[in-house]
């Protein structure tokens, strides 16, 4: 009986050996997936599908897999929005525009140690935050469900009045993109103003 046990075991597990495992099964599932077009080695990202941008799919972090995404696109467009504020204003100052009586004849660089020892950054920080406040009042309905874009706070929207569908998608695509570079821009500005202590355009 013993022997007869040993050999059926032995005959099962050869024959469970040449069986598709469930393991290969999902990789080649994983490897027929639909690819990123950014990042054509890698899956695309789902949750990108229907944003503008999704033709791109650039995700390789999939960090849409883990927050929604209508509050990343939120959180994109505001950093995008201000940063194109903040990279003409850095080059406007550099270039002695000043509005502010403390920041005459400052470079942006030092302009804000001397910004904040007057306490002038810190009134600033409660207006920002007073907004911060105000809009994620609109947000939070947002991720209830509300039916609000994301970015969308009713201003300028007088200038998509008469345009296609089409049209209007190519405009917000140009204002991501557009954040995109602001974002870059100003980070590069204010590494190398900092650290070489350069203006505009800021090379050493």
């Amino acid at each position: 009986v013993t022997m007869k046990s040993a050999v059926l075991a032995s005959l099962i597990g050869a024959a469970a050996a040449f069986a598709p495992s469930q393991n290969a099964a999902s990789k080649a599932t994983a490897l027929n997936a639909e690819k990123s077009p950014a990042i054509p080695f890698l899956p695309y990202p789902e949750n990108l599908k229907g944003y503008v941008g999704d033709d791109i799919a650039f995700d390789p972090l999939r960090i849409s897999d883990y927050f929604p995404m209508d509050y990343l696109r939120e959180s994109e467009l505001k950093h995008g929005r201000i940063c194109q504020l903040a990279i003409v204003g850095y080059i406007a100052v550099d270039q002695g525009v000043v509005l502010h009586p403390l920041g005459q004849g400052l470079s942006s660089a030092a302009a804000h140690d001397v910004m904040v020892q007057n306490g002038v950054m810190g009134n600033a920080l409660v207006f920002i935050g007073l907004f911060e406040i105000v809009s994620w009042l609109a947000i939070a309905e947002m991720l209830q469900g509300s039916g609000r874009e994301p970015g969308d706070f009713g201003f300028g929207t007088s200038f998509l009045n008469g345009k296609t569908d089409e049209q209007i998608a190519k405009l917000k695509y140009q204002e991501i993109k557009n954040g995109r570079l602001a974002m870059m821009a100003f980070g590069g500005a204010v590494t190398q103003s900092v650290l070489y202590d350069v203006g505009f355009p800021y090379f050493k």
